[in-house]
């Protein structure tokens, strides 16, 4: 096949993408409301263990949408699941910055797992995904600074104002540039 029938066919299998943005929305809305109601200290470790529940949740999405989130046969969406991989190897930062700076954490998680979306961008020929990782990671940098003392909050709320804005690019996009 060629990189335009790979391409077409990642858009078929994947139906829009959504259920990840979709899940990304309920976790990171779920995090913003518990920070609302824990100490900052026990916050953290609310968003280090809640964006581990992203992925299976849009896995529970997807099969209600009939996206194939996961596909052994198209190189595309093979390299989908190597950026994953890709952002998950920012663990390595974000438990060091854990265990000596907490207060980055929500930075650093915010901004890391966003970085996927370039990529989205690039298979699918629409600058979706370079727009939400450039907009999340500006708007996460202004939030974590003027919002310190609620950074988890901020951040949150700026996560879920990018998906959302993502998620309608996505359903309202014309799919004929593939």
């Amino acid at each position: 096949m060629t990189l335009d029938e790979y391409r077409i066919e990642f858009e078929q299998s994947s139906n829009r993408s959504i259920s990840m943005p979709v899940a990304g929305i309920i976790i990171w809305g779920l995090v913003g409301l518990l920070s609302t109601q824990f100490s900052a200290n026990i916050s953290i470790y609310i968003l280090l263990f809640a964006t581990g529940g992203i992925f299976p949740i849009a896995l529970v999405i997807a099969k209600f949408r009939n996206e194939n989130l996961v596909s052994s046969s198209n190189p595309l969406a093979k390299l989908m699941g190597l950026c994953i991989v890709m952002v998950n190897l920012l663990w390595a930062v974000h438990i060091p910055l854990l265990l000596n700076a907490p207060e980055f954490v929500p930075l650093s998680l915010g901004v890391g797992l966003g970085l996927h979306w370039v990529v989205y961008s690039w298979i699918v020929k629409h600058p979706v995904g370079l727009i939400h990782a450039v907009l999340r990671s500006i708007l996460i940098v202004a939030a974590w600074y003027l919002f310190p003392n609620i950074s988890i909050l901020a951040i949150s709320c700026v996560i879920v104002l990018t998906y959302l804005i993502s998620i309608y690019q996505m359903l309202t996009r014309n799919m004929t540039n593939t």
